[in-house]
């Protein structure tokens, strides 16, 4: 078995040549991750919401 001396990359630049890495660091990428990011505060946001109006 032949194992490759490459190491995965969490973020890659869009100029490397490399295949191992999870996100890419491109336009794409970033509103991705903006568009979840709004959706979890807003879900965060909601929650506390709901629990100060439930417990009065």
């Amino acid at each position: 078995m032949k194992e490759g001396t490459e190491e995965t990359k969490f973020i890659k630049e869009e100029e490397e040549k490399t295949k191992q890495f999870i996100l890419q660091k491109n336009t794409k990428t970033k509103l991705g991750v903006t568009i979840i990011m709004v959706f979890l505060i807003i879900l965060v946001i909601g929650i506390i919401i709901s629990k100060i109006f439930f417990n009065n």
